[in-house]
């Protein structure tokens, strides 16, 4: 890393995490993060259980819609869409091995990530449009879904990697019970923009095992400009609280022997150019809500999309050096002790898998 800074984090050495190195995808190119996990056993398997009493949320919650904080009301169940773009049937547009995501999630082997398509934000700068805004994605049912986990599964994925499914959270629930009955004994991960009710947390706690959240921004005035949500700070933060009550519940963080993550919450932060002031911002906020309970991972990878590339602004360009080094030291000075952040060479969009319906059943 560029650049000096009073403590030896900035130069990338984290001691508390051991050794460093940088995991090697064998199928999709390489993966960024700078790994602190020795290695991970493709073949090892922890059974994860489903804890405590299932709360209600099947599908009658899609006739007058508020699964997301939008709270559109919309009549999906009839076919209406809500702000998230989608009526009640889910839409996936990949389900395939991912070897892109943080250490302790994807290792060696790989996670099992299942693409939903539709998305409650509006983010700008999104590199996934193609399935958060223009509705890319194959239709399937609660035993289509069930079946594609336990495919992953037995492909040898680390885990079930659920990427921006909670618009569809009755189905996606039910599909994790089905599969757990059939034998699906990986942990289940939800990959989330962090733009989540806490009521739904609360709902879908005793089948997420994995939480892997974004927090975006600070500033609402930001939130508002790039994600059209100017309420996301607040809703982020709650729910963010809301996976620590569940992470407790069901027993705290967990890691395999190999390092592998089998409970816990993973709290992402993509640092946006011209805007290290909010990402320092947002890092106070985690940290004062969640200290060192959960892993943080903040991400160099911001790349334009056309439509950035246009702008007169700093979104057209890539994040510094200086500015990626501004924000991990600040992250080392609140006193995080387990980070992650990417190496030198992660502006691509080679990083987007291609969502040509791989593993999706027709």
């Amino acid at each position: 890393m560029a650049g000096d800074c009073h403590n030896d984090f900035c130069f990338g050495d984290v001691a508390q995490l051991g050794e460093r190195s940088v995991r090697n995808a064998e199928a999709e190119g390489s993966n960024p993060f700078i790994s602190t996990i020795a290695s991970l056993n493709p073949n090892r398997r922890v059974r994860v259980f489903c804890f405590g009493a299932c709360m209600n949320l099947d599908l009658s919650a899609y006739a007058v819609c508020e699964l997301c904080p939008r709270r559109c009301r919309a009549s999906r169940a009839l076919g209406v869409t809500g702000v998230c773009g989608c009526t009640s049937t889910p839409l996936v547009a990949r389900a395939a091995l991912h070897y892109w995501e943080e250490p302790p999630i994807s290792g060696e082997a790989g996670s099992g990530a299942i693409f939903f398509s539709g998305c409650p934000l509006r983010c700008v700068f999104c590199q996934n449009h193609e399935i958060s805004q223009k509705g890319v994605g194959k239709p399937v049912d609660t035993n289509q879904l069930a079946r594609m986990m336990l495919n992953l599964q037995s492909q040898g994925a680390l885990n079930i990697n659920l990427v921006t499914p909670l618009h569809y959270a009755p189905h996606v629930r039910e599909a994790i019970l089905l599969a757990r009955s059939q034998g699906l004994a990986i942990p289940t991960v939800c990959n989330t923009s962090g733009y989540e009710l806490a009521d739904v947390v609360d709902a879908m706690g005793n089948v997420i095992d994995i939480w892997l959240t974004d927090v975006k921004y600070a500033d609402p005035n930001l939130a508002a400009s790039l994600s059209h949500a100017r309420d996301y700070p607040q809703v982020a933060l709650k729910a963010l609280d809301a996976m620590r009550r569940q992470l407790k519940k069901h027993g705290g963080p967990l890691l395999a022997d190999d390092g592998a993550m089998l409970r816990g919450i993973i709290v992402r932060h993509l640092v946006l150019p011209g805007h290290i002031d909010d990402s320092c911002a947002v890092l106070d906020r985690v940290w004062e809500l969640c200290g060192n309970e959960v892993d943080v991972s903040i991400m160099n990878q911001y790349t334009p999309n056309e439509f950035c590339r246009t702008r007169a602004d700093d979104l057209s360009r890539a994040v510094t050096d200086d500015e990626y080094e501004i924000v991990l030291c600040h992250a080392d000075d609140l006193g995080f002790t387990r980070l992650w952040w990417q190496q030198g060479g992660t502006v691509s969009e080679s990083f987007v898998p291609a969502f040509d319906g791989t593993g999706v059943p027709s």
